[in-house]
């Protein structure tokens, strides 16, 4: 016998006779609903729960109601953010472990900048009642001297 890919060669396949109807649309059978789960009981979220690794070194105070700080906790938290910097911790985690954010810390480190200390206050008061003093002393000349102009002028 011949071999069947060689016959195949010299001979044209045989065509399929063409179909002249069209076939009929699929049907769509509607899908099958999932039924909804039963709602879960809510839980507290303030419940006792046993204490854990966290709760015993604390780290940072947990978020919640915003608490103000007085001027000598304020240089304490500074004091202490200054001294981990200056150990060589980053300023991000001298901040978290002083319990406030690191927008905070910029902001009290600028008020601090630029407030006065009390040194400074009192050379402060000091060279504004010097410069009344030395005003006061110039506008006395000044008039003098306008008071001499106006005679020598013969107008007064």
């Amino acid at each position: 016998m011949a071999d069947p890919q060689e016959a195949d060669v010299g001979q044209p396949a045989p065509q399929a006779p063409t179909n002249t109807e069209t076939p009929a649309p699929k049907k769509r059978t509607p899908r099958v609903k999932k039924a909804k789960a039963e709602p879960k009981q809510k839980v507290a979220r303030n419940a006792a729960r046993p204490a854990t690794k966290a709760t015993e070194f604390p780290s940072a105070p947990v978020r919640g109601k915003r608490k103000v700080y007085s001027e000598q906790e304020r240089a304490q938290k500074l004091a202490q953010i200054e001294k981990s910097v200056g150990r060589g911790a980053s300023t991000k985690s001298a901040v978290g472990q002083a319990g406030i954010s690191e927008q905070t810390y910029y902001q009290w480190k600028k008020t601090v900048a630029s407030a006065p200390t009390g040194g400074e206050l009192k050379d402060l008061v000091a060279l504004e009642a010097e410069n009344e003093r030395l005003k006061k002393l110039l506008a006395e000349r000044l008039r003098k001297e306008n008071a001499e102009l106006k005679k020598k002028l013969g107008l007064a």
